[in-house]
């Protein structure tokens, strides 16, 4: 991804967590990934995702993967 995507990327989670009121640990448990990783993707220096990452998280969010990167 390219540095745009990744900021607007990383404000987009930030933003769904805080509206669906999960807290970083309870989206890692929900996606079932490892609660740094969520760390780094909110992070101001993102780190890259996987594709089947990203579904993951929207899954837990229960949106479709265009919703979660709908910025």
């Amino acid at each position: 991804m390219g540095n745009d995507i990744k900021i607007n990327y990383s404000k987009r989670l930030r933003q769904l967590r805080a509206k669906y009121g999960y807290t970083q640990q309870k989206l890692a448990e929900l996606a079932n990934v490892e609660y740094k990783h969520i760390q780094r993707l909110e992070s101001k220096k993102p780190c890259d995702v996987k594709i089947s990452t990203l579904e993951k998280i929207a899954k837990a969010f229960g949106i479709p993967l265009t919703k979660l990167l709908d910025f």
